[in-house]
């Protein structure tokens, strides 16, 4: 039992199994909570507002029954959604270890920028010549992303890192077409993330798969054998989705140029080499760039996402519209595919991007400078380093020779004869305050457990989640499976059936009993 300064047990050191279970269904200072449509609030609403007027043209479709939506008290309110914030895992309350890909720290000083009443309460629709502030912003994080990867073009306005595929494989679409070549095959390696060869795919190509080495990498005799006159464009993500940078990229690169073939760079990872390497030296000719992952945007819940894509001389001309235009009369907008942006392939969409994320990226860019962004990159790969060294002695890296880039990967034999399967661990991890690391990807590695520190985790955050995974993975060797089939025991739900959660998902709730009629809420 541990002490605090005035004499009081703060916490055991051992967790009881057989302690009884509440009689409310709460733990501790965690709240049971039901559906905000199981509360009993129906009649009640925490806003009043004054009867509508009577309303005579809209043609018989007035509502004449309850809308189906609960009433809460502002308390009650509040208290709902701050209890559910409290059943999820998040960044602010320890490692999140799928990384960069779903959650980083998202520095505050970037949350207060994009509040500036000058960015947030930005219309798309309003005159240029009142967001000269904001096209500047963009001119330079435009400008940052250039001069970081190398590359002479930057398209802003794609909102996700698929999305931003879908731009790079277009621009190569139109520069083939410009050509008089209609190429049907783009190449895609086995360790590829999944939205590359649905991209593909959906642009219309054909997809070829192309193999991969002993040690992780593009397999360059297959990729080889594979170009043909017909291949559009290879795509390939470098570092690549196993943890490692891709040592032949350069050859990779000239091998798909030989054809007359556009190299596509899936810059998912470009966190681990911002400042350091510039794609554009690589030969890539487009690659899209996470803001979330290498500049610290907000994601998934935290959102909306955004993927710019950097382009290639060759490319440059067919970048989709709004092209950022400067003239003696300021910024603006190039809406049409006419004058510099005569062969752009179109529009990605309706507007001009995601302004709250360019202002957190350039900001992020700014509070690091030039040498912050090469540390950026330094500690990612540090981190992850450390943690595939102070592992390896209980798991067994899937390619443990020589160092891996920003995430550090395992396989599931250590596991074999344990009776415990990656799943399991990753359930039994949950019941010590983590969030699983990436389970059963990528697919080329049997039973995948992919560790993303990212650079901003302190090497004491990344002990204490070392010694969970070692605590863990010395009761799995030593026979203690039925903690891994039980668990999660402390969540506020129990091992589901996920086969039958996905299969037979319910994802619409209805009420049990009949709504009372729309008079009884007058």
């Amino acid at each position: 039992m541990t002490m605090n300064s005035v004499g009081r047990p703060t916490r055991s050191e051992t967790f009881d199994p057989a302690a009884p279970a509440t009689l409310t269904g709460a733990r501790g200072l965690l709240q049971d909570e039901a559906l905000i449509f199981e509360l009993d609030g129906w009649r009640k609403t925490g806003v009043d507002l004054p009867d509508a007027p009577p309303a005579d043209d809209l043609a018989g479709l007035t509502r004449d029954a309850p809308i189906g939506l609960p009433g809460l008290s502002e308390p009650e309110t509040m208290r709902h959604y701050v209890r559910l914030s409290q059943k999820n895992h998040a960044i602010d309350l320890a490692l999140y270890p799928l990384g960069s890909c779903t959650m980083k720290h998202n520095p505050r000083l970037n949350e207060k920028m994009a509040r500036l009443p000058g960015f947030a309460d930005l219309h798309p629709l309003q005159p240029q010549s009142t967001t000269q502030g904001a096209l500047a912003l963009m001119d330079r994080l435009a400008h940052w992303l250039k001069t970081l990867t190398g590359m002479p073009a930057v398209a802003l306005s794609p909102k996700a890192g698929a999305h931003g595929e879908l731009c790079g494989l277009l621009a190569i679409r139109a520069a083939h077409e410009a050509k008089g070549a209609a190429r049907k095959t783009v190449l895609v390696p086995t360790s590829a993330h999944g939205t590359n060869p649905a991209t593909a795919a959906f642009v219309g190509y054909g997809v070829v798969e192309i193999a991969q080495t002993a040690d992780g990498r593009v397999d360059l005799a297959d990729l080889e054998a594979k170009l043909t006159p017909d291949v559009a464009a290879i795509m390939v993500t470098n570092p690549n989705t196993c943890g490692l940078f891709e040592r032949d990229v350069i050859e990779i690169a000239r091998l798909a140029h030989s054809v007359g073939a556009y190299f596509y760079c899936d810059g998912a990872n470009f966190n681990a080499i911002v400042g350091r390497v510039r794609p554009g030296d690589l030969g890539v000719d487009a690659m899209h760039i996470n803001l979330h992952k290498t500049f610290s945007t907000p994601h998934g819940g935290g959102g909306p996402g955004a993927g710019p894509v950097v382009l290639s001389e060759a490319l440059a001309p067919y970048a989709p519209t709004p092209w950022l235009v400067h003239s003696d009369g300021g910024f603006h907008l190039q809406e049409q595919p006419e004058a510099e942006a005569a062969h752009a392939f179109g529009r990605m969409c309706a507007f001009h991007g995601q302004m709250g994320m360019y202002v957190r990226a350039y900001a992020y860019m700014r509070s690091h400078g030039a040498d912050g962004l090469r540390q950026v990159a330094e500690d990612a790969v540090l981190n992850a380093n450390y943690i595939k060294a102070r592992l390896s002695d209980v798991m067994t890296p899937a390619f443990p020779d020589g160092p891996c880039m920003h995430e550090a990967l395992f396989d599931d034999a250590w596991l074999e004869g344990t009776g415990v399967t990656t799943l399991d661990f990753a359930k039994a991890m949950i019941d010590e305050g983590f969030h699983p690391m990436t389970m059963y990807f990528p697919l080329v590695v049997h039973g995948a457990m992919l560790i993303e520190p990212t650079e901003t985790e302190s090497k004491q955050e990344l002990d204490r989640f070392i010694h969970a995974v070692r605590l863990l993975a010395a009761a799995a060797k030593a026979g203690d499976v039925e903690r891994f089939k039980a668990a999660p025991t402390q969540a506020p739900l129990s091992r589901l059936d996920e086969t039958l959660a996905a299969r037979k998902p319910r994802l619409r709730w209805t009420s049990p009993v009949a709504l009372p009629p729309l008079e009884t809420f007058a």
